[in-house]
């Protein structure tokens, strides 16, 4: 399987390359502008603080944010020990599944049930301005109406002229090197975030599935994502 372009380093890396490469890739430098502490409370009450972090530097110029959740400072001091790595999950914007509850996608499921074993764990929470797998939402809803007609999820994109996954972690890896998160367990599943991550100089000394968030709308979606992509969703029925 090819991995998504790292637009701003490579232009086309095999997933198993990536993971074992011996010289990872250096991205520049991002340092910490804010830190806030932010109460959090979701709509079935769940609640617990976060710590808001934003950035300068990031190579694409974007709002991106690391939110530590739970003792997120113990568990980088216990990973920079040799402790266990703190849990991390990439989770890239949606606008219309984070905020409206969107059932296309399983995106704010997972969200929620991120923040809280994060909170748990102690880790963080990137929250990645990639809309749309990196094409934006105006271009994420035109690419609905495509699959409306047949098209899968990544057959859209391409109908649009975009890439299938146009996203690059280069932002990610480097607000994790920022807080000193150079060691990871990664809540994903989704093997692209790892091998990107790899290459960009984190350790992902671990990955660790997200539940499975199944509803009737998007049950075409994750198949998409597990048969196109090799996602680690344990769908029913799916061997």
């Amino acid at each position: 399987m090819t991995c998504p372009l790292l637009r701003s380093r490579v232009r086309s890396i095999d997933a198993s390359t990536a993971a074992g490469r011996e010289h990872p890739l250096e991205p520049t430098r991002a340092q910490v502008r804010t830190a806030v502490t932010v109460p959090l409370r979701f709509a079935d009450g769940y609640a617990t603080t976060a710590r808001v972090m934003t950035f300068t530097g990031l190579a694409d110029g974007r709002e991106h944010l690391a939110i530590g959740l739970g003792d997120w400072e113990g568990a980088l001091e216990r990973s920079a020990s040799g402790g266990p790595a703190p849990l991390v999950r990439p989770h890239s914007e949606c606008l219309t599944g984070d905020v409206l509850g969107s059932e296309r996608c399983d995106c704010g499921p997972q969200l929620r049930e991120a923040v809280e074993r994060i909170a748990e764990a102690g880790g963080i929470l990137l929250y990645l301005r990639q809309e749309g797998r990196g094409i934006g939402l105006y271009a994420k809803l035109d690419a609905y109406a495509l699959q409306d007609t047949g098209l899968d999820t990544y057959e859209a994109n391409v109908a649009l002229g975009r890439g299938e996954d146009e996203r690059d972690y280069e932002p990610a890896a480097q607000m994790l090197h920022a807080v000193g998160a150079g060691r990871i367990r990664l809540l994903s599943n989704n093997p692209d975030k790892a091998a990107q991550l790899e290459l960009l100089g984190i350790d992902v000394e671990e990955r660790v599935p997200t539940g499975v968030h199944l509803a009737e709308s998007n049950a075409r979606y994750l198949l998409t994502k597990v048969e196109h992509t090799d996602h680690t969703l344990a769908l029913p029925g799916v061997a």
